[in-house]
């Protein structure tokens, strides 16, 4: 596996000088008439000095290689001069959005779900981008739709009932970003690729069962209200028993006090307004 290799090229500018000079050497010996020796020296102005010119702008970098051996990479943003028998490659390094495709897959659980990811990622080595891999943007796309995939298949949706899992990809958003990422960074570390950041961008269980999850989510939450209203209900009965036992506003007995926390329970738990009746008589008759 190739090894980034930065070198450092001389400035441009005093080539860039003498390309000048050459030039205007050619220029005065076709004045002259001195054809052969104008055209030899603007020949080599053309062919052995003018392509060896290199522009590196910010954040890019140019790989070289000579007759199909790699001699180095230079990252260094201005203007050089190289050997004008060089191939050249240009990579930019800047860092690249990846908005990732939505994939149907199955969680851990079989549930059918969509997902789909946003990538951010930036060339770190030039040398394996270019050497390692055939198509090292190819490569970044694919990997990481394999990574998305991976991902979905060994967490769940939600937690499903009766058990509590320690992450699930619709709660663990932080720790599924860092899983995610870091596979990614091992996956694409063969193609010198430095990934910076990966977030599920798009979750959502598939068409076919949607409506069964939210019929399912709605049924869960009503009786997790439920089950706080109850509660709640309960400790004011609880309380209301003991104020009046303390004060001794009135002496109940066990069937009294069993009328009195059925009727407490209704209007504490019910969901309609209550209509009060009025009991003319006893409890007994």
């Amino acid at each position: 596996m190739y090894q980034e290799k930065i070198i450092s090229p001389p400035s441009g500018y005093l080539t860039f000088v003498l390309s000048l000079l050459l030039l205007a050497g050619s220029i005065i010996c076709f004045v002259n008439e001195l054809f052969l020796t104008g055209g030899i020296i603007l020949a080599v102005d053309l062919f052995l000095i003018f392509p060896g010119f290199l522009i590196i702008n910010p954040n890019q970098s140019m790989v070289l290689t000579l007759f199909g051996k790699y001699i180095g990479t230079v990252k260094a943003d201005g203007f050089f001069w190289v050997n004008p028998l060089t191939t050249k490659r240009r990579l930019s390094l800047k860092a690249n959005n990846l908005n990732g495709q939505q994939l149907k897959v199955n969680d851990k659980l079989g549930n059918p779900i969509e997902i789909a990811a946003v990538v951010v990622w930036k060339v770190n080595e030039t040398a394996k981008a270019v050497f390692s891999v055939e198509n090292y943007m190819q490569y970044v796309n694919i990997q990481s739709e394999a990574a998305v995939r991976h991902l979905a298949n060994i967490f769940p949706y939600d937690h499903s009932e009766g058990e509590e899992t320690s992450i699930t990809l619709k709660d663990g958003a932080e720790q599924v970003s860092e899983i995610l990422e870091k596979e990614l960074n091992e996956r694409l570390s063969r193609a010198g690729i430095d990934v910076l950041e990966a977030r599920i961008s798009h979750l959502a269980y598939a068409p076919k069962i949607a409506s069964a999850m939210l019929q399912r989510q709605q049924a869960t939450a009503v009786i997790a209200a439920r089950k706080l209203i109850v509660e709640g209900a309960v400790g004011m009965v609880e309380m209301a028993l003991e104020k009046l036992s303390q004060k001794g506003i009135v002496e109940l007995d066990e069937e009294r006090k069993a009328a009195m926390v059925s009727n407490l329970l209704v209007v504490l738990c019910g969901d309609r307004h209550v209509q009060p009746v009025v009991n003319t008589g006893t409890l007994y008759n």
